[in-house]
Order: structure tokens, then C-alpha cells, then sequence
């Protein structure tokens, strides 16, 4: 499946601001899942954009806005082949799986992380899952999957970027982005290396997905043996399949933010994000509304500041 992707970060400011330093992670990857066969990036005003590959692989473009201005726009356009999913995935057991995992090189995806940490909360849920090693890693991890879009709303607005899980935990309702981390920290909590994945999702119009079109999309990574780094989605309570498009991968979305910046000066800010999945084979559709607009107010300070700037997946 051949997919056309269109993705617009908008920022305004009132009033104007003065340098604007800022990374993108848009261009989605290419692995044995998937394919970017052209990709493009395009900044207003007019910045010189530099890439280089963080840790993880991912692609990090990079620009610096040194004038005052009142608006940064980010453009970015894909093209991306995604291989069909395979139909049936390798069982490892338990002993199989920590065997291969003392092999290899995932201590960063078993530890706790910024986002995804052990909590009293966490520990509550993970009592009322019965969630200990019991039939195999897949089966466990799919009754989790399960469970979590059984147990959690899933409601737009209702956490901020930085929220910690236990806003989520204690309210059971949350955007993709909480329900992947308190699925990444339940999974890393059974010795099963588990990353967060920032990416798209291609919402057929058969299908209603909880996560909406026109947004970003979030959703989890285990490591199952043989099968490889499998992908769950518990917002919409789904195996990772054709429709899901990678774009970074990380321990959480601290690693893996779409965009992540700062700027000089005190005014006030609104963000608002429009994303276009549809396949290349279809007629091209209008740009659809913004998903997601934030406002953060001026700040109350009487000397310049850097503000911090990035965007929540939804």
C-alpha cells in the first residue's frame, strides 16, 4: 500500500518573537515495514533546514529563524510504501524470549523513562489486569491491548504534552500518547523491551477508529523473539497492521516529539496541526480543519525569556 502524506505545523505569535530554534521529526522511516520513497520540508519563513539521525535512526531536521516574526509554519509531504503485514505472527515462549533478549542490546527500552515509569497508580492497574507472566508473551500482550481500550476513554484535549501517566490512570481517559506510555510501562514492567512509535494512522472509511484523522498518531512496540518488534495500538485496540506509518521511535514521546523548539520573547502562542493520510491511489482530499490547536498565554515575566514549544499526539 502506496500512501501520500501531508503534514502542517502552524505557530503564531502575538507579539512578535525573536530567534526561533526548532527540530522536526516528520520524515517517516524506512525499514523491512515500510518505505520513504520521496519526502520534502519546507519552512516560512525561509530557513536553512539541516538533518542528521538521533540515536534511534530517526531523521532530525533541524533550523534556526534568527529575525523577529509573528508566524513559523512546517510543511511536510511524504510518499511512503507500506509492506503488508504478515498473517500470522511466531509464538516465543517466555524462556525463548529472555534468552534472546540477554542477547542482544535493549537495556534502554527495559528501563523506566521520563514518561513511562512505575507509579502507584500503574501498579493498581497492573493488579487489576492480572498482569504477571502467564500463556505466552503474545497472548499476554494482546489481552493488554485489549484491556486498555476496554478500560480507557479516549478523549481529545484531556492531558497536556507533558502530562504525567497518572492523570490518565487516575481519570481512565487520555489521548494516544498516555495510552502508549501506560501500555510501555506495564510491558517493560514483565522484562519485555517495549518503545513508543510516533507515526500515522490511515483511517479507512469503513472503519472508525477512535484516534481521529488529521492528527498525529502514537501507539507501542514489544519485542517478541522471533517475531521482532511487534506493534499495538491500544487506542484503537489494534494489531499494527498496513495502515500504521512509522515516523520515529523512541523510549517515549520525550524522544520522538514531531516538533520540539523555543523562542525569545513574551508573547503569547497558538499552535495547530493538519495532518492528510490517503492513498496515492485516490483522489488527492481537501486539507481538512486543524485537529489539534493549543494556545498558551503570554507570560507574566519582564525580561526576554526562551518558552519551550512542541506538540501533543493525539
Amino acid at each position: 500500500m502506496a500512501y501520500s502524506i501531508k503534514h502542517i505545523t502552524t505557530f503564531r505569535y502575538h507579539p512578535t518573537v525573536g530567534e526561533s530554534v526548532m527540530e522536526v521529526r516528520t520524515q517517516p522511516r524506512s525499514d523491512t515495514r515500510q518505505r520513504c520513497v520521496t519526502f520534502s520540508l519546507d519552512v516560512k519563513p525561509r530557513a536553512n533546514v539541516m538533518m542528521y539521525h538521533d540515536f534511534f535512526g530517526n531523521a532530525v531536521h533541524h533550523f534556526d529563524i534568527p529575525g523577529r516574526h509573528t508566524l513559523i509554519e512546517v510543511s511536510a509531504q511524504a510518499i511512503v510504501e507500506v509492506n503488508p503485514s504478515p498473517r500470522q505472527l511466531a509464538s516465543t515462549s517466555w524462556d525463548e524470549l529472555d534468552t534472546r533478549v540477554a542477547e542482544g542490546d535493549y537495556w534502554e527500552m527495559l528501563l523506566p523513562s521520563q514518561y513511562a515509569k512505575p507509579t502507584t497508580h500503574l501498579k493498581e492497574l497492573a493488579g487489576e489486569l492480572r498482569l504477571e507472566r502467564r500463556d505466552t508473551p503474545l497472548e499476554l500482550l494482546l489481552e493488554l491491548n485489549r484491556a486498555l481500550y476496554e478500560k480507557f476513554d479516549y478523549v481529545p484535549n484531556s492531558t497536556k504534552v507533558d502530562s504525567p501517566i497518572d492523570e490518565a490512570l487516575r481519570e481512565r481517559r487520555g489521548v494516544c500518547q498516555d495510552f502508549a506510555h501506560i501500555m510501555i510501562a506495564l510491558v517493560r514492567g514483565l522484562k519485555i523491551p517495549c518503545r513508543y512509535v510516533s507515526g500515522y494512522l490511515y483511517h479507512e472509511d469503513k472503519i472508525k477508529d477512535r484516534s481521529p484523522a488529521g492528527a498525529t498518531h502514537a501507539w507501542v512496540e514489544a519485542f517478541l523473539g522471533e517475531a521482532g518488534w511487534v506493534a499495538f495500538d491500544p487506542t484503537n485496540h489494534l494489531l499494527g497492521c498496513e495502515r500504521h506509518i512509522h515516523v520515529a521511535v523512541g523510549r517515549d514521546y520525550a524522544d520522538v516529539p514531531p516538533t520540539r523548539g523555543v523562542y525569545k520573547g513574551e508573547a503569547e502562542s497558538e499552535l495547530s496541526v493538519r495532518v492528510t493520510v490517503s492513498s496515492v491511489d485516490s483522489p488527492q482530499p481537501e486539507d481538512l480543519p486543524p485537529a489539534l490547536i493549543f494556545r498558551n498565554r503570554r507570560p507574566e515575566i519582564k525580561t526576554p525569556s526562551l518558552a519551550e514549544q512542541q506538540q501533543q499526539q493525539q
